[in-house]
């Protein structure tokens, strides 16, 4: 199994941008822990982010056929983009929404996801677990 996990706007600055809510966790950090995790299940993981939302859905059109699930953190693009969601709901390949901090909890424009429609779960206020447990859902769907 081959998942994509794909970054919105400002996770690349991780461990900097408001640690009281994200935590000392840079990107890097974060990358290197959740493919450890799933490559101890034997699952192969492709990452991408980016603070542009048309290079989001220009990787995701240009490379969901290489890939069997989605794990998509789209940032501030979770509130606004109707372009990504319209991307996901094109392709034939699973996402789950997942947010690090919990979405439902904030302030009320973060609380409003226009993406998660187009996923198959949302997962949020976890931390870097939101991205674990993730993983384990296509672990289950695959055995199925």
């Amino acid at each position: 199994m081959k998942l994509l996990v794909l970054g919105g706007p400002n996770l690349n600055f991780l461990g900097i941008r408001e640690v009281g809510i994200y935590g000392l966790m840079t990107y890097t950090d974060l990358i290197h822990d959740i493919q450890e995790y799933a490559l101890s299940y034997g699952i192969e993981t492709l990452f991408f982010q980016s603070n542009h939302e048309g290079e989001l859905i220009d990787y995701l059109q240009s490379h969901y056929r290489e890939i069997d699930g989605i794990i998509i953190n789209p940032g501030a693009l979770t509130h606004y983009s109707y372009a990504l969601y319209d991307c996901l709901k094109s392709i034939p390949v699973c996402a789950i929404e997942v947010h690090l901090s919990d979405i439902h909890q904030r302030e009320p424009f973060r609380r409003i996801s226009v993406i998660k429609d187009a996923c198959i779960a949302q997962i949020c206020g976890k931390g870097l677990h939101s991205y674990l447990e993730a993983i384990d859902r296509f672990r289950k769907d695959k055995q199925s």
